[in-house]
This record gives structure tokens, sequence and C-alpha cells, in this order.
């Protein structure tokens, strides 16, 4: 039963949000919660990225040298002394080796680079190697043993 003394409001339909920047009597005029005078109590203001509030900002402080070369092909990189390791233990078995095959045995990173062969270390397997790149050495290597070193 609904008593007179019970009765309460609707959850929710009693608290305003105070309104911003309408006169005194509202508690919130004058400065409007913005504090006095600076950047941020201006209209329009936006905190862009790097700003320091006027101070020389971080990356123009820092020298800068040297030259980035935005052609850089970056590679997957074996040697052909780890292969010729992974042989020996019996972790290949296969004589033809390919991108394909060293991503399924987890012996590149799953980056999506493109796979060149270098030749450091000894290599004593006969090996058909499919790569997108070699190293003279690693070919050399590859053939004398008479192997081949396919560029894909």
């Amino acid at each position: 039963m609904d008593f007179l003394s019970n009765l309460k409001y609707a959850e929710g339909s009693r608290k305003k949000p105070k309104r911003i920047g309408r006169g005194q009597g509202s508690g919130h005029g004058g400065t409007s919660t913005r504090g006095h005078k600076g950047a941020k109590s201006r209209s329009g203001y936006k905190n862009r990225a790097w700003f320091e509030g006027g101070q020389m900002p971080l990356q123009r402080r820092v020298p800068k040298f040297g030259f980035t070369n935005p052609h850089r092909v970056e590679y997957n990189v074996l040697n052909l002394g780890k292969l010729q390791k992974l042989i020996d233990s019996g972790k290949i078995t296969e004589t033809v080796i390919n991108k394909e095959f060293l991503l399924k045995e987890r012996l590149l990173s799953g980056k999506n680079l493109p796979l060149k062969i270098l030749g450091e270390g000894e290599l004593t397997s006969k090996l058909e190697i499919s790569a997108d790149a070699f190293s003279k050495t690693a070919v050399e290597k590859i053939e004398k043993l008479g192997g081949k070193a396919i560029t894909q």
C-alpha cells in the first residue's frame, strides 16, 4: 500500500546537471570552472599532441643525425650454419627447403618478411633451397656441394 508518507521521487528525476557559465547565481559563473587565465581557460582550446606549454618540445630539443633509407628491405635471415646444425640434430630431414617449410617448422619468426639465406657457418649437406635472396657466399657454398639456390 502506498501512503503519502512513503512516496518518493522516481530515481534520477531530481538531479539536474549544473549549468556552467549561466551567471553567478548558478554557482558556476565567472570563470565557469576553467580557472584563471591561460590557454585552457579560453574558448577553442585544443590540446595538441607534443605541445609542452610553450617550452621547447622534446622532438625539437633532441639532436637529429643520420639518414633512414625509405626503400630499405628488411629480411628474415637464416645462416647456412644454423641449417646444418638443425640437419645434424635431426630437426630437418628434408633436402628441399623453402619459406613455407621453415615457417611450418617454426624456424623463422612469424613476420611476413622476405627470406634471405646468408653464408655464415659450414654446410655439409646437399640442399635445394628456395628463398627471396641469397648472399654470394651462401650461393657458392650451396652450389659447391651440388645443391641449388633458387631465387623466388
